[in-house]
């Protein structure tokens, strides 16, 4: 047995008994403190008993049925105290968040969503529910979805629809995906371009792990080659600040601000769309909070995201 599962043994033996040590110690009567806490006097007595014996050290000195703190007693009851204060506050802190009017929301979102999308969608939905609180996490998809599967996210939106036994995940809507290029850019003439004619280009492109990664080399692929990199990285802007610089040409959703220095073209052939939705863990029950903000998504499908003209 590992110290983990002997703490755990122990916890699960003394666990039970802790409130009604601290009535006893509070109380230094146990006959008071049966009443309190609503038990009979005698399964009071062979509580304490029993966790003297568990323990093997003397927690009571007795007189009767008053009883004191040994010094073993007094240094157990502050440990005892601090221990069911914390479970109070767990419990406190979770009702709380199950608040229907003002419970809170643990969602994901990827980069590419943080300007625009997702505080447009938490103004909207709060304009309805103004005390529902968030717990914000923005991070790429893979890893928002190692976090649901964690219980640490109740709702994540991530592109590519993930396909998992474990997850369920809802198409939204869909995003066109721009080939960005240099304003000096032999391409930077043109308003529409085949991917095919970008085959020779070097590529920025996000690192491997990533949503948008993935689409660009399957629609790369689609188009009939593998495309060079000259550099990964983890922000879409990022990306684009290097194609500005000349450091190669990306596709990417289109920015909320137009950036100077590049041309977005519009890709005809492969259809160059990502897919965004909404997954949640299969078989997760949601608090109150959570189901309103999942309806309030789905309600959006189609107009999650507005469609932007190619900015040049």
């Amino acid at each position: 047995m590992n110290r983990y599962e002997e703490d755990m043994a122990v916890t699960r033996l003394l666990a039970p008994r802790l409130a009604y040590f601290a009535a006893v110690a509070r109380h230094e009567h146990v006959t008071r403190a049966a009443h309190e806490l609503g038990v009979p006097q005698s399964t009071l007595s062979r509580a304490m008993v029993r966790l003297e014996q568990d323990l093997g050290v003397t927690l009571f000195a007795r007189k009767g049925r008053t009883v004191a703190l040994t010094t073993a007693g007094h240094a157990f009851l502050a440990s005892t105290e601090r221990a069911l204060t914390e479970i109070a506050r767990a419990a406190e802190s979770v009702q709380q968040d199950a608040d229907p009017a003002a419970g809170k929301v643990a969602f994901g979102f990827l980069h590419t969503l943080g300007s625009e999308t997702v505080p447009g969608l938490i103004r909207a939905f709060r304009a309805d529910h103004p005390r529902i609180r968030f717990s914000l996490v923005q991070n790429y998809g893979e890893a928002m979805l190692e976090r649901l599967r964690a219980g640490e996210l109740d709702l994540c939106l991530t592109s590519p629809l993930p396909d998992a036994p474990d997850l369920v995940a809802r198409r939204l809507d869909e995003q066109r995906l721009r080939l960005v290029v240099p304003d000096d850019h032999r391409l930077a003439g043109r308003k529409r371009i085949r991917l095919a004619e970008a085959a020779d280009e070097t590529f920025v492109t996000l690192e491997p792990g990533y949503g948008l990664r993935r689409i660009t080399d399957d629609l790369c692929a689609e188009a009939g080659f593998t495309p060079r990199v000259a550099f990964e990285g983890e922000e879409a802007e990022t990306l684009r600040g290097l194609v500005a610089a000349g450091l190669g040409v990306a596709l990417l959703p289109p920015p909320a601000v137009a950036r100077p220095g590049v041309v977005e073209l519009t890709v005809t052939a492969p259809r160059a769309v990502r897919e965004i939705g909404v997954a949640w863990l299969d078989g997760h029950p949601d608090t109150p909070p959570v189901a309103e903000f999942k309806r309030f998504l789905l309600s959006r499908r189609g107009r999650l995201i507005p469609e932007l003209e190619p900015q040049g």
